[in-house]
């Protein structure tokens, strides 16, 4: 599969001087994602885990819900000038039965900017979507949620060579770290350790906390209840429509989470 870093030359200036060496980088690359054959999407990623994101993904939009509603996915015509597999094309085939909800389609996703819907009319479609109504009940700790961004970092091995990758990672309520991944891109990063649930059988996921890397936007919220994740926990701010969902929805939602303070948006921390 693809590389996950690359060197490229880069000009260090410090206040001693300046020298030329050699820096890594976070890989790139698009990856089409299609569905029964047919092109659905195309994201900037990182190479691996590509199975996982097209999961996550098709999850997030509603269009699966569990290991089963997946026949087969493979890799298939993506080539370089050289007639190299880029495995830069991904092909999911839904299982027999298996049909794409009305409104989902590759112009009018849950997840993007661009589907010309906001505010209540997104909450209403997302409501209308979930499989996984999240319920009362669910109570995570201060102390648990301040132990998972540290938890995290330590397993970011790619951010470590590039500081260029966003990170996502599953626990458990009292901290334990289920899964890990990292992508250039921060939804990417959510559809892939959700995608690695789906393809574990572990979804619904109503006894988990997501925690990612950066901030908690509508997006990300929505990825969280698709999933039946009761609580999500962001390094930084959250966005309005993101609390709005996350109140509607009955997630617990925390920003800020640095050291031992954090902000309780939505939910219950104890």
């Amino acid at each position: 599969m693809g590389r996950v870093t690359a060197r490229r030359p880069v000009l260090r200036i410090t206040a001693d001087g300046q020298a030329r060496r050699p820096d890594s980088l976070a890989v790139e690359e698009p990856l089409e994602i299609r569905l029964n054959g047919r092109a659905l999407t195309v994201t900037m990623r990182t190479p691996g885990h590509d199975v996982e994101l097209a999961h996550g993904f098709l999850l997030a939009e509603g269009i699966v819900g569990g290991r089963e509603d997946v026949s087969v996915v493979r890799y298939c015509d993506g080539v370089d000038d050289s007639g190299a597999n880029t495995y830069n094309v991904l092909d999911v085939h839904l299982a027999p039965g298996i049909s794409v909800p009305d409104g989902a389609g590759a112009r009018n996703f849950l997840t993007s900017s661009a589907c010309g819907v906001c505010g209540k009319e997104s909450l209403d479609r997302i409501r209308g979507r979930t499989r996984f109504p999240l319920t009362d009940g669910f109570v995570v700790s201060a102390r648990a949620l301040a132990s998972m961004p540290p938890r995290m970092r330590q397993r970011q091995k790619v951010f470590q060579s590039t500081g260029g990758l966003h990170a996502a990672a599953l626990f458990t309520p009292d901290g334990t770290l289920l899964a890990l991944r990292e992508d250039v891109g921060r939804h990417n990063a959510v559809d892939k350790v959700l995608g690695w649930a789906l393809t574990e059988n572990r979804v619904p996921l109503p006894d988990t906390v997501l925690v990612v890397s950066g901030r908690a936007s509508f997006e990300l919220v929505q990825k969280a209840v698709m999933a039946g994740v009761p609580a999500l926990g962001a390094v930084s701010a959250p966005s309005s429509l993101a609390v709005d969902l996350a109140a509607e929805s009955g997630l617990t939602l925390v920003g800020f989470l640095r050291g031992d303070s954090m902000n309780v948006y939505t939910g219950s921390v104890v």
